[in-house]
């Protein structure tokens, strides 16, 4: 059997790589914050979230004695036909579920499903369990809630980066409880060694977000800060998106080989000449992840067209 990543990828897609490699040849590489100053900075120089309409929905939601604010967008005039639980990206550090508006309303306008964004804690003030507590909390609460609310149990959850990593820690205790209730998950460009024990985990090593989110935890390897060392059988289907040029592609692949070993459905989507984050960036690239995710929970979440 030939294994490449040539091999791993859309014939199509590179007809769209030098258009990939011209836009970000122009566009500055960003970096997180180094020490907890600079973060504060960051925050502060962060501009506000772009406004979408119609405003989503706020809430304080419940479940299993605890409470966490949700911002809950939903079809216009419909039912929705599914419900996808979004959790945002930031480096664990960052960001809010506001900065999600724009992605979640275009999700609702393009798939006719609800979307649940949840505002979890932020590290350091809230490290490690605080975000991965609230990303559980808010899905107890759809899945108890989901028909009476929105006349569906088709569910899903997606997560970006640091949410990615964060929706697999969902999934994992989901999956501990006994609870079947996803159907499936997108993971964009997640981290999934946090201990930087692993050579993929080390290449981030020196990386402020894993010491900031991960506070005093006595192990590192802990299967919810660090699903690269989890038991990852009878998980719901996985699709990981990941661009070729992103730092966490080893990542992604240990996970994905990990999540195939464990008898996981698994769908593995590499990008050529694309870094981190690239799916949300104004590229032809981006629009073809993004059309890749819409189809993959059209299948999941039985989405007619």
């Amino acid at each position: 059997m030939r294994f490449d990543l040539s091999s791993m990828i859309d014939p199509e897609l590179w007809s769209l790589a030098d258009e990939s490699r011209a836009f970000y040849a122009r566009r500055q590489s960003g970096r997180g914050a180094r020490n907890v100053d600079e973060l504060r900075a960051f925050r502060l120089q962060a501009p506000a979230p772009a406004v979408c309409e119609p405003p989503p929905h706020l809430e304080q939601v419940s479940a299993d004695g605890a409470t966490v604010p949700v911002r809950i967008h939903s079809p216009a005039g419909r039912p929705p036909s599914g419900v996808i639980l979004e959790i945002h990206t930031g480096g664990f550090f960052m960001g809010s579920a506001a900065g999600g508006d724009i992605r979640n309303r275009r999700l609702v306008e393009t798939l006719g499903v609800a979307v649940v964004s949840v505002d979890y804690r932020l590290a350091p003030e809230n490290p490690w369990p605080a975000a991965a507590d609230d990303c559980e909390t808010a899905a107890l609460w759809l899945a108890e809630h989901a028909q009476a609310r929105f006349g569906t149990t088709n569910l899903a959850v997606v997560g970006f980066s640091a949410g990615a990593t964060l929706a697999m820690a969902t999934l994992l205790r989901f999956r501990d409880r006994g609870l079947e209730v996803f159907s499936g998950g997108v993971l964009q460009c997640g981290t999934y060694d946090l201990s930087a024990q692993t050579p993929a985990g080390r290449l981030i090593a020196d990386e402020y977000f894993l010491g900031a989110y991960a506070g005093d935890a006595p192990d590192r390897t802990h299967p919810d800060l660090s699903p690269a060392f989890a038991d990852l059988d009878d998980l719901p289907p996985v699709m990981l998106v990941i661009g070729t040029e992103d730092i966490l592609l080893e990542d992604n692949l240990v996970m994905a080989t990990r999540l195939a070993a464990a008898g996981v459905e698994v769908d593995l989507r590499l990008y050529p000449a694309s870094p981190h984050a690239f799916s949300g960036h104004s590229t032809s690239m981006a629009r073809a992840a993004l059309n890749d995710i819409d189809d993959w929970l059209r299948d999941r979440l039985g989405v007619l067209d």
